[in-house]
C-alpha cells in the first residue's frame, strides 16, 4: 500500500494514502485513519499522563496511532490489537520504525479481551462500541475509554438503531449531543454494574461527530449500587420546552406544570456526574507540559467542562428567544442575569446556545425576554 508519514504530538508514524477529493477521505485508505479525531487522541495522551496505568490496551489499533502514541508519549506497556492483517502489518511497521516494546496481536476485539485484563481498555470502533462494551467490562481492570461516532442512533436521529444499540429510547431534542452522550454512558454503566462494578466518569464529552468516555471502574456491589441511582431519565414536555430529571429504572408518569401535558421519558441515559472536577485541574496543569496539536482546543473544553452544570439537559436559548418572539441578547449576558437572580448557570461545552441553568423555564423566559 501506499503510505505517508504523518505527526501527532510526538509520535511521527507511517498511514495509508488517502483520496482528498472524496467526501470522506479516511474510507479510501486499506487502514483506517481519521486525522480529524486527533482531538480524542490528544485528550486521552494527556489524562493518561495524569493517570500511568500499569498496562493499556488498544482494541481496535488500526493503523495503530492511538497505541502508538500511548507507548511513545506516555511510556507505558501498550497492546495494540486488529482483526486485519494488513492493519497489524501496518501498526508493526510502526512500531519498529519508532523503536517500541509495544505488542501488536492480530484477532477478534471480543476474543481477546475475554481472555486478558489490561489495567486500561480504550475501545475506538468506526460506529458503534455497543458490540464491545461487555467484554470490555471485563477486560479493564481500573480504567475504561470509549468512543462512539455513531451520533446520530444515540441522539435519537436513528431512533430504531438507538434503540437496538444502547436498550434507551433517545429523542432528538435541541439538547440531543447531551442524550447522546448520557444515553451512551447510561448503556455502558448498565453493561459494568451486572458484574458488581461501578462507574466514576473521569472526562466525558461530546465533539463535533463523536462522543467520548473516560471512566474509573470501582469494585465491589455497594460500588455498583451506588453507580446504578445514577440510572434516570430526562422528561420531556412534547408541546412546550418545559422539562425535568428522574432517576429509577422506570419512569414514573408526570404531567408538565406549563401546559398539563403527559411528560415524554428520554433514556434510561446517565443523570450524574460526567466530568471528576479535579481529574480535569490536574490535565489543565499538565497541558503545557504534553506537545499536543490541539492544546488550545483542548485548553478551551477542559476550562468549558469545569464550570458546566451536571444538569441532563440544556436550553437552547436562541430557540427560547424564538418561541417567545424576541431577539436573544448575548449568551454571557443571559447567564450572568440568571445568577444575578441566585440561581445557577452556565454554558455546554458542546454548543455555542446551549444554557445549562437550575432556574424554571418561565423565569429563563423572562430573562431572554428582557424582562
Amino acid at each position: 500500500m501506499d503510505i505517508v508519514e504523518v505527526t501527532e504530538g510526538r509520535t511521527r508514524f507511517f498511514v495509508p494514502k488517502q483520496d482528498p477529493h472524496l467526501q470522506f477521505p479516511p474510507g479510501s485508505g486499506p487502514v483506517f485513519y481519521n486525522s480529524r479525531m486527533e482531538l480524542n487522541r490528544d485528550a486521552t495522551i494527556l489524562l493518561l499522563s495524569i493517570l500511568r496505568p500499569e498496562s493499556y490496551l488498544d482494541a481496535m489499533g488500526a493503523s495503530g496511532v492511538r497505541g502508538l502514541r500511548v507507548a511513545h508519549e506516555v511510556g507505558v506497556p501498550v497492546t495494540i490489537n486488529d482483526r486485519s492483517s494488513r492493519a497489524i502489518d501496518l501498526a508493526r511497521q510502526n512500531v519498529e520504525a519508532l523503536g517500541l516494546a509495544a505488542e501488536v496481536t492480530r484477532g477478534d476485539a471480543n476474543a481477546l479481551m475475554s481472555e486478558r485484563t489490561f489495567d486500561a481498555v480504550d475501545l475506538d470502533p468506526f460506529g458503534t462500541p455497543a458490540p464491545f462494551i461487555d467484554s470490555a467490562a471485563r477486560s479493564a481492570g481500573n480504567y475504561l475509554f470509549v468512543t462512539a461516532t455513531d451520533t446520530a442512533p444515540l441522539c435519537g436521529a436513528h431512533l430504531k438503531a438507538g434503540m437496538r444499540r444502547y436498550f434507551s429510547r433517545p429523542r432528538n431534542t435541541e439538547y440531543h449531543a447531551e442524550v447522546g452522550l448520557r444515553t451512551l454512558l447510561g448503556f455502558v454503566v448498565r453493561e459494568v454494574v451486572k458484574y458488581d462494578r461501578g462507574v466514576k466518569p473521569l472526562f466525558c464529552y461530546a465533539h463535533e461527530h463523536f462522543h467520548r468516555l473516560h471512566l474509573r471502574l470501582r469494585e465491589g456491589a455497594a460500588a455498583a449500587d451506588r453507580t446504578l441511582a445514577r440510572i434516570g431519565y430526562v422528561m420531556q414536555c412534547p408541546h412546550c420546552l418545559y422539562r425535568t430529571e428522574q432517576t429509577g429504572m422506570l419512569p414514573e408518569p408526570e404531567e408538565c406544570p406549563l401546559c398539563g401535558a403527559d411528560l415524554v421519558p428520554v433514556g434510561p441515559l446517565w443523570t450524574g456526574r460526567i466530568n471528576a472536577d479535579r481529574t480535569l485541574q490536574e490535565m489543565q496543569e499538565a497541558l503545557a507540559g504534553v506537545p499536543v496539536g490541539t492544546g488550545r482546543e483542548i485548553a478551551r473544553l477542559l476550562e468549558t467542562c469545569r464550570q458546566e452544570l451536571d444538569t441532563s439537559s440544556h436550553y437552547d436559548y436562541h430557540v427560547v428567544a424564538k418561541s417567545l418572539r424576541v431577539s436573544p441578547g448575548s449568551i454571557g449576558t443571559v447567564i450572568e442575569r440568571l445568577r444575578t437572580l441566585g440561581y445557577r448557570a452556565s454554558r455546554a461545552h458542546y454548543s455555542g446556545t446551549a444554557v445549562k441553568t437550575d432556574a424554571p423555564l418561565p423565569v429563563l423566559e423572562k430573562v431572554i425576554s428582557g424582562g
